[in-house]
């Protein structure tokens, strides 16, 4: 009886959906969405509640050349942006990084306690806010690790989040498109702009056969941009003609 009625219920979720959706259907019977910030039941098939989605600091106007947050009133593009625009043509972040918010609690938590569930989150976030747009791009490629701290890390927390928006999407993953050939220090223990540019300085190489005309660098948090700036300018010397950098948050 248990086993029938279960199965009803899986039949019940899946009523009129294609083929290709039950097994994240029968996913989401056997292991229910459950919200990662406060523990009630998930909505809308994310592990996040309706309340704590409310809750969420979300960007509401941002320069759309390097998702800065700017006022509501202010011009397209904001004042640097209109000084020394930045190598990449566009950049998106839907979320307000702080390392205390609830933001930050995700991004950590997948970065540094590896919680596979806040990529998924993430990831899910960033591809539901970027759906419809025109003129999608062709790959998309996650920021790379070096090898070295790929190993001590076990796993590339962008390649994660751009699983999720790759599906979502229907956009190609290019993992391999490009490589990290300098194990960097971590920018975040850098102080001066100067210093973080140096440290980044040759970091990446592109993949020999690259053939793109447009692509996005898909990362966790958009901070200074030094990484996407080296990144998309290793992009733009292999040819590729348009580089957008989307990532789940901007530093505020």
């Amino acid at each position: 009886m248990i086993v029938r009625a279960a199965w009803a219920r899986v039949r019940q979720l899946g009523q009129g959906v294609g083929a290709d959706r039950w097994p994240r259907i029968i996913q989401e019977w056997l292991y229910p969405p459950t919200c990662l910030l406060c523990g009630d039941p998930g909505g809308a098939g994310l592990d996040l509640c309706p309340a704590c989605a409310a809750d969420l600091p979300r960007i509401a106007v941002a320069c759309p050349r390097c998702a800065s947050l700017v006022a509501a009133d202010a011009p397209r593009l904001c004042g640097r942006c209109q000084i020394r625009p930045p190598v990449y043509s566009a950049a998106h972040a839907p979320l307000l990084y702080d390392s205390h918010n609830e933001v930050g609690f995700l991004v950590k938590g997948l970065k540094f306690a590896r919680r596979q569930a806040c990529a998924r989150l993430l990831g899910t976030l960033l591809a539901d806010s970027l759906a419809g747009r025109a003129d999608p791009p062709e790959a998309l490629i996650p920021v790379p690790l070096h090898p070295r701290r790929l190993r001590k890390r076990g796993f590339n927390q962008a390649l994660e989040i751009a699983r999720f928006v790759s599906a979502r999407l229907e956009i190609p993953l290019a993992p391999d498109a490009c490589r990290r050939v300098r194990d960097t220090a971590a920018q975040s223990s850098l102080g001066s702009a100067k210093q973080r540019r140096l440290n980044l300085r040759e970091a990446f190489r592109a993949a020999p056969d690259l053939a793109y005309r447009h692509v996005a660098v898909i990362d966790d948090v958009l901070t200074t941009g030094t990484t996407a700036t080296e990144l998309a300018r290793t992009l733009r010397r292999a040819g590729v003609e348009k580089v957008e950098v989307w990532t789940c948050a901007r530093a505020g």
